[in-house]
């Protein structure tokens, strides 16, 4: 069903949540209510935006095919496709406008290939009354045209990137307005690989959408239905898909860069990276909804992929080299007046203990299925255990990555737990050369020391850091997850019930931390993190608190937009969509908790984490 809505713009911007996510698996596009494509990152996630109108209304570039005068208007998926309709209508009429990267008609997205064509298709078709379709391209930084047969050759400015735009109907440059009726049809394909430029055919371009459609839905047939929420679960899924740089597995954290987490702050980050963190968390939601393949080649990528020998870095660029340096675009106003507007992260330069324990939780996973590990990789792995040994005590950034001093995270010494009892596992396991027995010991150790040096008798609960003068921190409820310290564990429980009473919005939502009391280097407010809520929601099932743990699954997933598409974060005061979007850890996470209540709803006792080999 239809949810019109009207348009309405603060700062002159779009909601995020008014927006849809379209790509290939290498490229992607956000596509606005308004039939504004307004960020497009192509031939990769992580190349220059062609488009970033969402970054600069002005400056930033669009591709736009809408009526004059939308008053209203409504999106939607085609069912377990990444294929977007967008219907708009004005006072003379009504247009749907269909959006999809082309892929190739024998293309299977479960496996490595590049299944898209270079082509982003744009068909729009008026439904009744009559309408003055407005077509536009604006390529950032401006573009020189050369008119050829059946279209345009565009050569931008500010990258050396060539396109072609072909149209239905002749247009007399990249700024024009054309007359439609009801039941005429107007239709677009941008090139940006080389092709031989064709007449746009409406029949070829609704054939196209049509192959399309039939690639996704294929693939989309293997998720798993048997699980609360499905619709939604299979939303995320395909959304995780389109994250997924399929030459070779890699999974970025978002398509988008800058989209700030506080309105007019500074916390704006570029998320087009693929995070050796969400490696672990990402393998385990997808192979238990039925996707083994998407989880094998992530893990290939960061075992074998993602350049790390000594000191494995915090994120990668998707072809597994270090990202550009973070600099900042002053050319760009930002969203909604919030600059700064960041290219690259410097995050991958921080020191991060908790890698040790992501990568061994990723070779574990990988064994657990079947994975071989090679000497040269176990050697690797093994020099990552020692490392993790003493690391735990050290100070570093954390899984928040602050612009500030390390401390000793608690997050980061459980990670280094991890890497320690998997390392042992997989030694006894696979009769690996090591210290296993060593690695074993040092890893029940260390919980019992981040039970006793992360509790706070006067916050009673677990804190951010190891020693005195901690404050709460939401990462905690990622513990039982990673099989550190059960759900159920009095100080755990302790630790669940003060997050949600100091660190939640009193209806599910949940901070991170609170800067004031949590220094991170940017000192300013921010919304409130989804994926946090859903830890929640698990740890919430590993107590045995079942019904609660339902209710708060149910009220996250109200969050998400019409699409079922969710963000970064929240703010709780508007329930306005903050940060990069869509978020692919919001996803995961709304994914494992409705595995988790699955197994409640069978009678099962909910797995917080794998369970192979734990036994």
């Amino acid at each position: 069903m239809k949810q019109w809505k009207r348009l309405e713009r603060r700062d002159g911007y779009l909601p995020i949540a008014d927006h849809g996510l379209i790509g290939d698996g290498r490229g992607s596009a956000l596509v606005g209510r308004d039939g504004a494509i307004s960020f497009m990152c192509v031939p990769r996630f992580d190349s220059p935006p062609l488009l970033c109108g969402l970054l600069d209304r002005h400056r930033g570039g669009h591709l736009l095919v809408a009526p004059h005068d939308v008053r209203q208007s409504a999106q939607r998926y085609v069912d377990d496709t990444a294929v977007l309709v967008t219907d708009m209508r004005t006072p003379t009429g009504a247009v749907e406008v269909t959006d999809a990267f082309a892929l190739h008609p024998a293309a299977q997205l479960e496996v490595s290939g590049r299944p898209g064509t270079g082509k982003l298709l744009r068909s729009a078709r008026v439904t009744h009354g009559e309408v003055d379709l407005h077509v536009s391209l604006q390529p950032r930084g401006g573009a020189q045209l050369t008119r050829v047969p059946h279209g345009w050759h565009v050569d931008c400015v500010q990258r050396p990137l060539h396109l072609h735009l072909a149209c239905s109907h002749p247009l007399t440059g990249l700024d024009s307005t054309i007359r439609l009726t009801a039941g005429e049809q107007f239709s677009v394909i941008l090139d940006w690989e080389p092709h031989t430029p064709q007449r746009v055919e409406h029949d070829a371009v609704e054939a196209a959408l049509a192959q399309t459609t039939r690639v996704w839905q294929r693939w989309s047939a293997h998720i798993v239905r048997a699980v609360p929420q499905p619709d939604l679960v299979r939303r995320s899924a395909i959304t995780l898909k389109l994250l997924d740089y399929m030459d070779n597995g890699a999974i970025v954290a978002a398509p988008t860069s800058s989209l700030p987490e506080c309105i007019g702050g500074t916390r704006n980050w570029d998320y087009r990276y693929a995070w050796i963190r969400d490696a672990a968390y990402a393998v385990f939601a997808l192979r238990r909804i039925g996707l083994p393949n998407e989880a094998g080649r992530f893990l290939d990528w960061a075992l074998t992929t993602a350049e790390w020998r000594d000191q494995p870095r915090v994120l990668y660029d998707v072809d597994g080299y270090a990202p550009a340096p973070e600099t900042i675009d002053d050319e760009l106003e930002g969203y909604r007046n919030s600059p700064p507007v960041r290219w690259g992260n410097a995050a991958a330069e921080q020191t991060q203990h908790d890698v040790y324990g992501e990568i061994l939780d990723c070779a574990f996973q990988w064994s657990a299925t079947g994975g071989t590990l090679g000497s040269d990789l176990w050697l690797r792995l093994t020099s990552l255990a020692q490392k993790a040994r003493t690391a735990w005590s050290t100070p570093d950034h954390g899984i928040w990555e602050v612009r500030t001093p390390g401390r000793p995270f608690t997050y980061s010494a459980a990670m280094c737990q991890v890497a320690l009892d998997r390392a042992a596992r997989l030694s006894h396991r696979l009769d690996l050369p090591g210290d296993a027995d060593t690695w074993a010991k040092e890893a029940r150790h260390l919980t019992d020391r981040i039970l006793n040096e992360a509790w706070d008798d006067e916050t009673g609960a677990l804190t951010e850091h190891l020693g005195t003068g901690g404050a709460l921190d939401s990462s905690l409820l990622a513990l039982p997850l990673r099989r550190v310290v059960p759900a159920d564990h009095p100080r755990m429980r302790a630790t669940a019930r003060a997050i949600a009473d100091r660190l939640g919005d009193g209806r599910g939502l949940l901070y991170r931390y609170l800067p004031k009391q949590s220094p991170d280097g940017i000192g300013q407010p921010e919304g409130a993190f989804l994926l946090c809520s859903f830890w929640m929601v698990d740890n919430l099932a590993g107590q045995g608190r079942i019904d609660e743990a339902h209710q708060l699954f149910d009220q996250l997933c109200s969050c998400a937009n019409p699409l079922g598409l969710l963000p970064e974060q929240i703010d709780p005061t508007t329930g306005l969509f903050l940060g990069n979007f869509p978020q692919g850890l919001s996803h995961v996470g709304l994914i494992s908790s409705a595995v988790v209540l699955a197994r409640t709803l069978r009678g099962a006792r909910p797995e917080l984490s794998t369970h192979a080999w734990f036994s």
